[in-house]
């Protein structure tokens, strides 16, 4: 189909196909914002040797990440309003480039509350990416295949996040770490050398993914992306005047994302340490990192076939059906050893690949001029990627890194209860009358 220009804004809900060059344009956004989250698995390991830290405080990583995503998702969803969604696009990539930039300064230091720093800066230009990309991705074609549309976007943010840790473990984790107690034995000199030469194994790839967000930016501020018309006003009904609170589906769903998010980000940061254990997988800490691609390759390879599944079988029951496997898989993990306890954790990727996907798209149904703040709500929610994984660290540094994935598990029985029933409820149901 002809794209339409872009000062022709086309009423959401209205196209009849999918728009293929534009989608192909947005995918390449999720593949970049796929492969720098997973890029955080790597620097866990990486950064909890260098400044020899405990579980707690390494996955402050992942904590300082997606609080971003709670601090700056209703401003990026302002922003949509106001500029429109190639313009946030365009102001989201610049501002990860400047994120990824400030890694630099920080290895140079090298100091853990700058990495952090950056981190953060690298999540604000993310969320915004996110709050803008997949709504947009959800209205680029028919309503009735708004899942299927962005679960094959989603696969190409899973290639990103396989790629990540073969790229890490290749261009970052080029050494083996050295324990605690070899880093207090040695004598301070020889252990700010040493930070020091590790830290700067970063400066290379961040700098050339500073250098990729940056070209990126251009040419998607060049490119000739449809504009949907989005209501700047409140939606009413019965005269009464609306807010996204009063949908009772889209809260239960942002609860949802939280903890699809918690867990899946809880499982890959603590993959390296999880399959380098003697009992689990006896594992190198660079054999481990490759192993992770497995993890988010699993996930690639169900948003595949996914895409072309929700195109046949409800949204809700593949939903569903993804969670319960999930939930028996980490279980299972949890209650074994050697090749079965790494082979089931693995798996969990693939049943992952559907969730975030599906979760998003029923909770905005239906939502009309509200998406785009419904939009910000469940990347909002993606918070819970720094308080799940943050949790899971208190409990593993107390009951053990085997069985703190007790906490995802209790996550995927949540999801489960909102495929089957929280995303049944009614478009404009309120939660005063559920």
């Amino acid at each position: 189909m002809t794209t339409p220009s872009v000062s022709e804004p086309i009423a959401v809900g209205t196209l009849t196909s999918t728009d293929r060059t534009a989608m192909a344009m947005v995918t390449t956004l999720f593949f970049m914002w796929g492969l720098l989250t997973s890029l955080n698995d790597i620097l866990v390991p990486h950064l909890k040797s260098i400044f020899d830290l405990n579980y707690a405080e390494v996955i402050l990583i992942q904590f300082c990440f997606f609080s971003a995503y709670f601090i700056f998702a209703i401003p990026s969803g302002k922003l949509i309003e106001h500029t429109g969604y190639k313009r946030s696009m365009t102001v989201g990539l610049l501002t990860m480039a400047l994120g990824a930039a400030l890694f630099i300064p920080a290895a140079s230091v090298p100091s853990f509350p700058l990495f952090l720093a950056a981190l953060i800066v690298l999540a604000a230009g993310m969320t915004v990416l996110q709050v803008s990309a997949n709504p947009y991705v959800a209205v680029l074609g028919p309503p009735k295949t708004a899942a299927s549309r962005l679960n094959l976007a989603q696969a190409f943010n899973s290639l990103g996040t396989t790629i990540a840790p073969l790229f890490g473990s290749l261009f970052i984790l080029s050494s083996a770490p050295k324990t605690s107690e070899e880093m207090r034995a040695m004598p301070q000199l020889a252990r700010d050398a040493y930070r020091l030469h590790e830290a700067s194994s970063v400066k290379l790839p961040y700098l050339g993914l500073a250098l990729t967000l940056l070209l990126l930016g251009v040419a998607i501020s060049k490119f000739n992306l449809p504009a949907f018309a989005a209501a700047r006003k409140s939606a009413s009904i019965s005269g009464i005047k609306d807010s996204v609170w009063h949908h009772r589906r889209l809260v239960l769903g942002a609860i949802g994302i939280f903890v699809y998010v918690g867990a899946e980000v809880a499982i890959g940061s603590f993959l390296v340490n999880y399959l380098s254990r003697p009992e689990i997988g006896a594992m190198s800490v660079k054999t481990a990192a490759r192993y992770v691609s497995l993890y988010w390759g699993g996930a690639m390879i169900g948003r595949f076939i996914g895409s072309s599944v929700l195109q046949k079988v409800r949204t809700g029951i593949v939903l569903g059906a993804a969670a319960i496997a999930a939930f028996l898989l980490v279980s299972t993990s949890m209650l074994s050893l050697g090749s079965v306890a790494v082979w089931s954790i693995l798996a969990i990727g693939f049943f992952n690949s559907v969730m975030f996907p599906s979760i998003f798209t029923l909770s905005i149904e239906g939502l009309g001029p509200l998406t785009e703040a419904g939009s910000g709500v469940l990347v909002a929610a993606i918070v819970g990627g720094a308080i799940i994984p943050e949790l899971q660290g208190v409990f593993a540094d107390r009951i053990g890194i085997h069985h703190a994935f007790f906490l995802p598990a209790l996550c995927y029985i949540y999801i489960a209860y909102f495929a089957f029933y929280g995303s049944r409820s009614a478009r404009t149901a309120s939660l005063d009358a559920a």
